[in-house]
């Protein structure tokens, strides 16, 4: 398997990966063990809040993302890690039986002035379930070896 580098992350869409299905099972999981809140554990509570119904967190919809975007490409890239998360938007709720689509874009791909060896690429990424509401927009970096760097 080909191994992707700074140099094949041009500006422009990059990709879109699923459909991912998310259980109610899941939903439940989660929040039970990441983020107990009512809206994300209890049906009840959950029609009661703003959400008016049973929804995911929306850091299980993060997670969900990430799995997504290692699924599609990251896991072939020249990788070094990220410096965090410049944006993050949940834009509506994740809810049981939702099928996920995740739209990626180089928002932004650079040098780095520090390690010229690497390179940092900015990703916005969109995911939305099967009625194409769109959930959550992120505008993460990651750091990815040059192909100079990556065949030594």
């Amino acid at each position: 398997m080909t191994t992707l580098t700074f140099e094949d992350f041009k500006p422009g869409h990059f990709g879109t990966y699923g459909p991912r299905h998310v259980t109610r099972e899941e939903i439940l999981a989660f929040a039970g063990e990441y983020d107990p809140q009512p809206m994300h554990l209890d049906e009840e509570a959950a029609k009661a809040s703003m959400l008016k119904g049973l929804s995911g967190s929306g850091w299980h919809l993060c997670s969900l993302l990430m799995r997504m975007m290692f699924d599609g490409f990251i896991s072939r890239t020249a990788s070094m890690g990220s410096p965090g998360v410049n944006e993050l938007r949940w834009l509506a709720p994740l809810r049981p039986g939702d099928d996920l689509m995740a739209d990626i874009e180089v928002a932004e791909a650079r040098v780095s002035r520090s390690r010229p060896d690497t390179g940092i690429v900015t990703f916005k990424s969109v995911v939305r379930n099967a009625a194409g509401v769109t959930l959550c927009e992120m505008v993460s970096p990651i750091i990815v070896r040059r192909a100079d760097a990556a065949a030594e």
